[in-house]
Formats: C-alpha cells, sequence, structure tokens
C-alpha cells in the first residue's frame, strides 16, 4: 500500500475510533438516563423523554456512520444493536 493509501487508512482508523468514544458516551448518557427514571421510558418526563429520543437517534447515527467506516476498514467490529 502506498504512503497516501496507508495515510488515508490511519485517518479512516482515527475517524472510527473518535466514533466509538462518541458512541460510547451516547450510550452512557442514555443507560444513566433511563435507570434515573426505574430502568423505563414510561416514567419520563416530556422533556427527559425528548432528551432520551434526540441521544437514541444521534446514537444511531454514529452507529451508522462506524458501519460504513467497517465497511470501508472491512473490520468487524460487532457491536450489539440497540
Amino acid at each position: 500500500m502506498s504512503r497516501a493509501g496507508n495515510s488515508d487508512q490511519l485517518k479512516l482508523v482515527r475517524r472510527y475510533r473518535e466514533l466509538v468514544g462518541d458512541y460510547e458516551s451516547l450510550d452512557k448518557r442514555i443507560d444513566d438516563l433511563i435507570m434515573r427514571h426505574d430502568g423505563g421510558a414510561e416514567s419520563m418526563s416530556e422533556a427527559d423523554f425528548q432528551t432520551y429520543r434526540e441521544l437514541a437517534r444521534r446514537r444511531t447515527e454514529l452507529q451508522n456512520e462506524m458501519r460504513l467506516l467497517e465497511q470501508q476498514l472491512e473490520i468487524d467490529a460487532g457491536l450489539d444493536d440497540d
């Protein structure tokens, strides 16, 4: 692989790692929010429920971007679907 190819791959790997960290952070925030409401969204206030939905939407977007990078990098990260 050429230097440019290695550089491109390295950029993809760095971006992937960044996405994984962001995904894990959002996932923890979602878990914390759910746990503050006895493990479910049913008892959330409207504001907390909207926060929950926004965090979940952002997490899904990150997961989709991660999957695209996994295909480019030809890796299988094996993340669980949430």
